[in-house]
């Protein structure tokens, strides 16, 4: 049944992951500053889409750039600070080097004192990531995916929303858009320490889904015959897997995926005893490997469960697979799945399956091709943390460490691995911890943005009472923003801790 379904399925597969560079998909755009020349790659792997990694990479290269062209700039200005015309040659290596000019106040008092460069560091990261977020939401650079392909999609597999819990770590900020080359905007993301999900959040997300389907057939009618489909990614490596694990689980591979399995488990079973025995969640375990970007997709048992130690590994399949052709391959994912799944496995899931692991392929490549096989920084390398609600324009690898949370709090133990991190990454060079605390909102439900200011106001003071020795000493700046969803608007600015009176940017 699964051979002849996935046939069937395939015209919807292949709409709802449309590479970049086929036609009928949006063009390649320059982003942030940069202009990205486009190049082709050549394809190895028949199922692999050699014009969308090369689109992928330039628009990667270009955003990261922008951030890591920050402390050269500014090492250059410090250089300058006691010449007479320190200003006016600070602002032309800014604009030439950054794309913007710098908060006057920041640096007229230079010649009587010293630069302030821990107040300009965080006001550049801010003042990238707004243009960055600009960027996205003026262009969408990543890609305009047929979200409705998608929607179709999930519900020929028997489900109608994939909700998915990577792990925090900025190592998976991109498995959504490229690691597994889906819609990002039809896919709900919520980021955890350890990928350990709030169980009670992620039942409110099903009831909310489930009451639209029964008031307003969204997205499809409350007595259509699909599920609910939660999936959670782990993560491990490759290259140094007892060091560049998961730090929430000690880079122990064995617990990060147990870790997972038993939130999925709890997730499920809590629905199940407060709705009902059918209420309708199926389950995905999928672990990552950040050095290569390869997936392993855990097999469900005959009784439904999910095994650890049976999964199907997508480099196995790259290389297994390299050498046929397209229809080969595919009939060879097919034919392996139906060999692990056994009777364990619906020909839904058995489907969607398929698609997961052909659209890893090319990302596959992708680090083959880019990246010489595996990322040169396999270990962390982002660029800001990202804590409260929104984010999902950021989907490139390493660019940030998230944390979804509503109050400090509750998500204390994700902050304080994701400050750790960034003690090692930029406190111990004397540079700050950069913050972005964001709330969206949905500006038709009255009250809603005055609640979001409320959010950001919150937990921005809440990161400098509890990190308050970083604070005291300019090693801690936050950024306020907000976002109305339903307008489908840039990011609104409200504060930053950078006290400046600049018109450059909005701070």
């Amino acid at each position: 049944m699964l051979k002849a379904r996935y046939k069937q399925n395939r015209t919807s597969l292949r709409k709802a992951s449309a590479p970049l560079g086929r036609p009928g998909a949006r063009a390649a755009s320059p982003s942030i500053g940069r202009t990205a020349s486009v190049r082709t790659t050549t394809t190895s792997h028949p199922l692999c889409n050699g014009s969308e990694n090369a689109h992928l990479y330039d628009y990667e290269r270009s955003v990261k750039e922008a951030f890591d062209g920050i402390v050269p700039a500014l090492k250059k200005i410090s250089a300058l600070q006691h010449e007479s015309d320190f200003v006016s040659k600070a602002q032309r290596i800014a604009e030439s080097q950054l794309g913007f000019s710098l908060p006057a106040v920041l640096l007229e008092n230079a010649w009587v004192d010293q630069l302030d460069m821990r107040s300009l560091f965080a006001w550049c990261v801010f003042e990238t990531y707004h243009r960055f977020c600009d960027d996205v939401f003026s262009r969408d650079p990543l890609g305009n995916n047929n979200d409705e392909a998608f929607q179709a999609l999930l519900q020929e597999c028997g489900f109608h929303t994939l909700d998915v819990s990577p792990c925090a770590d900025g190592r998976l900020a991109h498995v959504i858009r490229y690691v597994l080359r889906l819609p990002y905007k039809a896919v709900r993301r919520r980021s955890y320490a350890g990928a350990m999900f709030d169980i009670d959040d992620s039942m409110n997300k099903w009831t909310r889904t489930e009451l639209m389907r029964f008031r307003e057939g969204v997205p499809n009618t409350s007595d259509a015959p699909t599920r609910y489909l939660k999936a959670v990614v782990y993560h491990h490596s490759s290259v140094d897997p007892e060091h560049q694990g998961c730090a929430a689980h000690g880079s122990d591979t064995q617990k990060a995926a147990q870790g997972g399995l038993d939130r999925l488990e709890g997730f499920q079973q809590a629905v199940q005893n407060t709705y009902c025995c059918g209420a309708s969640i199926d389950c995905l375990l999928i672990g990552m490997d950040t050095d290569t970007d390869g997936i392993r997709i855990h097999m469900p048992t005959a009784n439904g469960d999910i095994d650890l130690d049976n999964y199907i590994d997508s480099l196995e399949v790259y290389d297994a697979t390299a050498h046929m052709s397209a229809s080969q391959a595919e009939q060879w994912i097919v034919d392996l799945i139906l060999q692990k799944g056994g009777n364990g496995v619906a020909d839904g899931m058995a489907s969607f399956m398929v698609q997961l692991l052909t659209n890893n392929l090319s990302q596959v490549e992708y680090v083959r091709s880019y990246y010489g096989g595996h990322y040169s920084d396999i270990g962390h390398n982002e660029r800001f943390i990202g804590a409260g609600i929104g984010f999902e324009e950021v989907q490139l690898r390493n660019l940030t460490f998230f944390s979804y949370l509503n109050t400090v709090e509750e998500a204390a133990g994700d902050l304080d691995v994701g400050v750790s991190i960034f003690t090692g990454l930029n406190v111990s060079k004397g540079l700050p911890v950069p913050i972005v605390v964001r709330f969206d909102y949905h500006g038709n439900v009255p009250g809603a943005r005055e609640r979001a200011e409320e959010h950001c106001h919150r937990v921005a003071n809440a990161f400098h009472s509890r990190y308050s020795e970083l604070s005291g000493r300019g090693l801690l700046h936050t950024l306020q923003v907000v976002r109305d969803i339903n307008a489908a608007g840039h990011i609104e600015i409200l504060d930053c801790s950078v006290k400046t009176t600049a018109a450059s940017g909005a701070h």
